[in-house]
């Protein structure tokens, strides 16, 4: 479609209803103007000079969407939206795109929101945790018009969440232990923390934080709260530091690390939305349309890596000697295994170093 050509416009506002819990508004307006005063300066309200708030992979992302966002009346989910830096970047090389923005974190949909004002009506903004996903595009009559041309997913906690102390995010500053990625959730990392049961505690640092040493950690953690429950990260690293042997803590990064990613995706049940939204996300695509993932942890590209080769593999029974139809593959994976950022763009964008980007493009109707 022509940039200037007429474009079908997101059914208005006043005609949706809201999701449970979530709320579905454009980017702009009063929003915005909020947003600015809030974060005081900087570009569209984001803070400027701060290398964290850079989009990662940004030119592979742009490079991986062209063919599917270069058609008719494409529109792209991000299910992850954070400061709207990949949204930005999108939207602007493709004025007839629009964008459907989905963050589980209101401070997140306030700053993006600000950020992206000036692409107007082209935007919508979404409170909700992305396996909600199929939820949202049937509020939004997007399931009724033969998919979406493009899904992003930027897995992970934000720069934005890292910064902010009192999150409880980030191991090196002592603060409150909360980790809500959604601040209107209810669970927090002290309540796990303090009231989960030793066995259930051990099988999250095992299993979310691959901690080797989580039968170690939970002892002293228990022992502990008996005498005072935990309520500071800065506690629980210094427990950290005497649980996790001096060899380990040499060649096995900060001690604290694999606990607080435990902790964290137990409180956000980040691996079972992943696991819900995958399929969910895949079917969404029309034929053409492709996915980008980046993840920043072996747990979720492993479920990524899964997701996409079940769909890239023929189901074609074994023994049949031609493909039967409509058995073909659903993906075409568009990457050689999960890329990695280069060495310049590491050096740049700390939050690069850990990144792994899976992409695939839809080759067959859904069923």
């Amino acid at each position: 479609m022509d940039a200037g050509a007429a474009r079908p416009p997101f059914r208005s506002l006043s005609t949706l209803a809201h999701l449970p819990r979530r709320q579905v508004r454009r980017a702009g307006g009063d929003l915005a103007a909020s947003a600015v005063a809030r974060e005081g300066g900087g570009v569209f309200g984001v803070p400027e000079n701060n290398p964290r708030h850079v989009p990662v992979l940004l030119e592979r992302v742009l490079e991986l969407f062209e063919p599917a966002l270069a058609t008719k009346d494409p529109v792209l989910v991000d299910t992850t939206l954070g400061l709207g830096g990949h949204a930005d970047a999108l939207l602007s090389a493709h004025p007839s795109l629009r964008l459907v923005g989905l963050d589980r974190d209101t401070n997140a949909l306030d700053r993006s929101g600000a950020r992206l004002a000036h692409h107007g009506d082209r935007v919508r903004l979404v409170h909700a945790v992305y396996d909600e996903l199929p939820d949202v595009l049937t509020r939004l009559g997007i399931a009724r018009k033969g998919g979406v041309a493009g899904v992003l997913m930027d897995l992970g906690v934000s720069s934005m969440q890292l910064d902010v102390a009192e999150r409880g995010f980030a191991y090196s500053k002592d603060s409150p232990l909360d980790m809500r990625m959604d601040p209107t959730a209810e669970l927090t990392a002290a309540e796990v923390l303090n009231t989960y049961p030793p066995g259930e505690l051990v099988r999250i640092l095992r299993e979310y934080g691959e901690e080797r040493f989580a039968k170690r950690v939970v002892e002293r953690v228990v022992k502990a709260r008996a005498d005072t429950p935990f309520t500071t990260s800065g506690r629980l690293v210094e427990l950290l530091y005497e649980a996790v042997p001096a060899a380990s803590r040499r060649t096995g990064g900060h001690p604290a690390k694999r606990t607080f990613q435990a902790l964290r995706i137990e409180v956000n049940g980040e691996l079972d939305a992943l696991r819900a939204v995958l399929p969910a996300a895949l079917t969404a695509l029309r034929v053409g349309g492709r996915i980008v993932v980046e993840s920043y942890q072996s747990l979720e590209d492993r479920l990524v890596k899964q997701a996409f080769a079940g769909m890239a593999k023929s189901r074609t029974p074994e023994g049949v000697p031609m493909e039967l139809p409509g058995h073909g593959p659903a993906l075409r994976l568009l990457t050689r295994g999960a890329e990695q950022a280069d060495e310049h763009e590491k050096e740049h964008n700390p939050r690069a170093a850990s990144v792994r980007l899976r992409a695939a493009e839809r080759i067959l109707e859904a069923d």
